[in-house]
């Protein structure tokens, strides 16, 4: 049975190491260090390992701050794994540990390569308007995610769909090709295939300024941005000085949406719903969260807040 390192942090690749130790030998797993989480900034082990800490007893899980080191290097070569495995690792894989395995450093990436190469191709995808993306794995090599594709399956984007859901959707995609690509490729039945870089579009990774909504946008960019930053880091606006978090939205683009002579960022009432006057359209309100308070719908929170409707929001506090 093929040996298997694998490496990853994030939920997105728990389905991932689940579906290698139910086919293959796992020989450990390595993750990045604990981090601070949580308003008491407490030590956190990523999802990954807590995963194999909790379903893969023995299997070791190292934890490097960096793989740049010889001796860290010469940790994983003592491993002897066939091949390696990598899904959202959150560390560039520099060439010695590239040209460790035999069967080569194997990827999970969040999109159809060569589009939405980079940190973050599920928000990318839907703020963009993308209706389909999916999943690629391909052989690294020293660009960011240029190496050749192995395999690739695809997934629609629904309305209203997420960066957190689709990354859910797409996690359990990415496991069931995985372990369907990795025995063709040991094989030797698959010939992988160069990517067409003329074809290729980049993404960087999501910041916290990302959630921040310029009402000068279109309703339906701003739409996209509030599911492409939901979980993290939230599409927020400014209501009397507190931060407003928009969780869920909805773009009205028909003809007749929005008021003559209405300045962008005011908040109005059409057809009983709440909306916010945008560059083009309105954007409808489903669901806010004020600064310290719980998550409400909007209809609740105007019954709390009357002088809500009417009001400005803005980019930045005052």
């Amino acid at each position: 049975m093929p040996r298997i390192l694998f490496m990853g942090t994030p939920q997105f690749a728990v389905p991932s190491l689940a579906a290698l130790s139910q086919h293959f030998d796992v020989v450990a797993v390595v993750t990045q260090p604990d981090a601070p989480a949580g308003r008491g900034r407490t030590l956190t082990p990523s999802p990954v390992k807590q995963f194999a800490l909790a379903h893969l007893p023995g299997i070791p899980v190292l934890q490097p701050e960096t793989l740049k080191p010889p001796e860290a290097v010469a940790q994983l070569r003592e491993l002897a794994p066939d091949a390696i495995v990598v899904a959202a690792f959150g560390q560039i894989l520099r060439r010695n540990v590239l040209d460790l395995p035999p069967h080569k450093c194997i990827n999970v990436h969040a999109s159809i390569l060569p589009r939405w190469r980079g940190a973050s191709p599920i928000s990318a995808a839907i703020a963009a308007g993308d209706l389909v993306t999916g999943v690629t794995i391909m052989l690294m090599e020293a660009g960011l995610d240029t190496g050749p594709i192995l395999t690739q399956r695809h997934a629609p984007i629904l309305p209203d769909d997420t960066t957190g859901t689709l990354a859910d959707k797409l996690a359990q995609v990415g496991a069931d090709l995985l372990v369907e690509t990795l025995p063709r490729w040991f094989d030797g039945e698959i010939a992988p295939q160069v990517q067409n870089n003329a074809l290729s579009t980049q993404c960087e990774r999501l910041l916290k300024e990302d959630g921040v909504i310029r009402w000068t946008r279109s309703a339906i960019e701003i739409e996209r941005q509030v599911r492409a930053v939901t979980p993290w880091p939230g599409a927020t606006t400014v209501w009397q000085g507190r931060q407003l978090q928009i969780k869920r939205a909805r773009a009205r683009v028909a003809a007749g949406t929005g008021q003559s002579g209405i300045e962008t960022g005011v908040v109005i009432e059409e057809d009983r719903a709440v909306c916010v006057q945008c560059g083009e359209g309105t954007l409808e309100l489903i669901e806010v969260q004020l600064e310290g308070k719980r998550s409400v719908t909007s209809a609740e929170f105007t019954r709390g807040q009357r002088q809500f409707i009417g009001s400005k929001l803005d980019a930045n506090p005052k």
